[in-house]
């Protein structure tokens, strides 16, 4: 995978830049798709609960399997496939037994490998077994939190994690935020770093492309009037001193909005950065 650039034939074009993915497929598997009807950002009464979202491109869901749970049946890399509704790739395995599913794509991975699930798995790109079954310092990605819950942690593009130790019925997981947590040594994790690192690298380069990811525009508090925004208003550029906030006054940067008290404080060793 590369970036490409442009010529710069118009202004957006000269800071446009596109991910050429290495996919071998362009059409969803149809067993594996269904179609969701999109919010734009309301709740069931009709009213804007989450704002600057709305239009784009229709995006089919394709559903992960993110539990890993067919157990010692071999499965084949069938294709590399573009996801819209993540930043990672997604690789279309058939199994053995004749099922087919999604999982994400781990770098390096290619049409025609083999990977396989359970706790005699061997140390393998893209193979899922148990943390307690992991060697540390191993690159691993899609952590479960809870037992047979399914992947939650380490999911999006060009992300990996670590196991730094084992202690008593725990794994100490370094992840990509670098923060230390406690995850049961029964939970599972695939070995490998998750694909598409650049994406993060990509310059969007034009509004238009925003509108096509469903992002609407977002206008600056300080260029609204006083009745809108309580940064609004007074003469040339001026925020009257008070610090970011939100159309309702809440403090944006830097305000913990994480709960005080919560369960899994005790599974936290180190905060993240």
């Amino acid at each position: 995978m590369a970036l490409k650039k442009f010529r710069p034939t118009t202004p957006s074009r000269r800071y446009y830049t596109v991910n050429k993915l290495s996919t071998t497929k362009n059409k969803a598997e149809k067993s594996l798709i269904f179609s969701k009807k999109r919010s734009g950002g309301r709740n069931n009464m009709g009213r804007i609960t989450a704002r600057h979202r709305g239009g784009g491109h229709h995006k089919i869901v394709r559903i992960i399997d993110f539990r890993r749970d067919k157990n010692n049946i071999p499965a084949t890399v069938k294709a590399i496939e573009y996801d819209p509704n993540r930043s990672a790739l997604i690789a279309l395995l058939a199994y053995a037994d004749g099922e087919k599913r999604y999982i994400l794509c781990p770098e390096g991975l290619n049409v025609g490998n083999s990977v396989i699930s359970g706790e005699d798995s061997p140390i393998k790109l893209g193979n899922c077994l148990p943390l307690k079954n992991i060697p540390l310092g191993v690159e691993i990605h899609n952590i479960e939190l809870s037992i047979n819950k399914g992947g939650e942690l380490v999911r999006s593009a060009g992300l990996s994690s670590q196991i730094s130790a084992k202690e008593g019925k725990y794994a100490h997981i370094k992840l990509p935020s670098d923060e230390l947590r406690l995850i049961d040594l029964r939970c599972h994790a695939t070995i490998g770093k998750v694909s598409n690192a650049l994406h993060s690298s990509v310059s969007i380069g034009k509004a238009g492309r925003t509108r096509h990811k469903g992002i609407r525009p977002h206008v600056r508090g300080v260029a609204m009037n006083p009745v809108d925004h309580p940064l609004g208003g007074g003469e040339g550029k001026s925020h009257g001193g008070r610090q970011p906030v939100s159309p309702w006054g809440w403090l944006t940067k830097g305000k913990k909005t994480r709960k005080v008290h919560k369960a899994s404080d005790k599974f936290i060793l180190k905060r993240r950065k």
